[in-house]
């Protein structure tokens, strides 16, 4: 057995086991979200921001799926597209508030006097936003951006609820998951083999894992899933979607064998997708079953898909946890983005 205390001594393990608690944290934020400016004749939404920012956009429109009566788009760049306008919501989501991507895109949500609202901890954008008298919903500092991801999401469906784009069920649907998450965290933390967070980490750790989900589902969550591996485990991943993979990257598990088969496949299923999209889960790993070091099957307890959703994030993000932690390395620090935003900074 491994002790992670010296691995990990910025201790993402706490960060990882207070999800729950950061949910009830949110949720008190979310209640207390009061708008100052006028949101009427909104006809879609941007949630414009990066990395663990927005996935919270992601993670909101996954929980929300077909409850917006507005369209939705995550947008990850340093420009909006190019139909933003004055009946666009443009939702500023930036941990730090320093992100240079979702500066340079709440200047262009302000040329094309889309609304804008913003979702943040302090930095540069809550320092222009209070200039401009926009509403801000403060968010508290202290966390890496991808260990605070309800502070990110939870907020964002409350904005949505103040502005009756959605009903009470979902918030009803949130807070009710906080119990099972609390009771699964009892599990995923442990270094034992029954914990099937850390079982799945020991199979895949010491390869390339690849994660499949299904289109508007559970593939939003192998998103979260191949960036909490790269940034916690410091270990390359992927993903992609089904029905889409069935239709080109199913003919590349062909060749170059000695690479593929160092590829480990995740499979994210939920009772709740598409029964075709099921059979072509099964059907696929049928095909390509022995091309690969091997397939792992990942579904999650859940009355709710809100439930299950966020079993399977927190899942995911222990299972990231554990893999750093069998390749003895320290999960916080993100030596290379660091770095970056230096060569960055004195290029701009």
């Amino acid at each position: 057995m491994i002790s992670y205390n010296s691995i990990d001594p910025s201790n993402m393990y706490k960060a990882i086991y207070d999800f729950p608690d950061q949910i009830r944290e949110a949720v008190k934020i979310g209640e207390s979200i009061s708008l100052k400016n006028n949101y009427n004749n909104i006809n879609n939404i941007v949630v414009a921001g990066m990395g663990g920012s927005a996935i919270g956009g992601d993670v909101t429109r996954l929980i929300l799926q077909n409850q917006l009566n507005v369209p939705m788009y995550i947008s990850r760049n340093y420009t909006l597209p190019n139909w933003v306008d004055n009946s666009t919501l443009v939702i500023c989501s930036s941990f730090s508030g320093n992100t240079e991507e979702s500066l340079a895109s709440f200047k262009e949500a302000q040329k094309k006097k889309a609304k804008i609202i913003t979702i943040s901890s302090g930095g540069i954008l809550t320092k222009q936003v209070n200039e401009l008298g926009l509403d801000i919903v403060t968010i508290p500092k202290g966390l890496q951006p991808r260990a605070a991801l309800a502070l990110s999401f939870v907020p964002m469906i409350y904005l949505f609820k103040s502005l009756k784009f959605i009903k009470t069920k979902t918030i009803v649907d949130l807070i009710a998951a906080i119990n099972l998450i609390e009771t699964k965290r009892e599990i995923y933390n442990k270094e034992i083999d029954e914990n099937p967070a850390y079982s799945l980490s020991k199979n895949i750790y010491k390869s390339l894992p690849v994660i499949y989900g299904e289109n508007e589902s559970t593939a939003i969550i192998a998103v979260r899933w191949k960036n909490q591996l790269s940034e916690n485990a410091k270990m390359l991943a992927y993903h992609n979607e089904l029905p889409e993979m069935n239709h080109n990257e199913i003919v590349g598990w062909e060749n170059n064998s000695d690479l593929i088969n160092k590829i480990s496949i995740i499979w994210l299923k939920d009772k709740s997708d598409h029964p075709r999209t099921t059979l072509r889960q099964t059907s696929t790993k049928e095909i390509i079953n022995n091309l690969a070091a091997r397939h792992e099957i990942i579904s999650v307890e859940g009355s709710t898909k809100v439930e299950r959703y966020l079993n399977m994030i927190h899942l995911g993000d222990w299972v990231s946890f554990w893999c750093a932690i069998l390749h003895g390395t320290d999960p916080t620090p993100v030596t290379k983005i660091d770095k970056l935003k230096k060569i960055l900074s004195k290029k701009s």
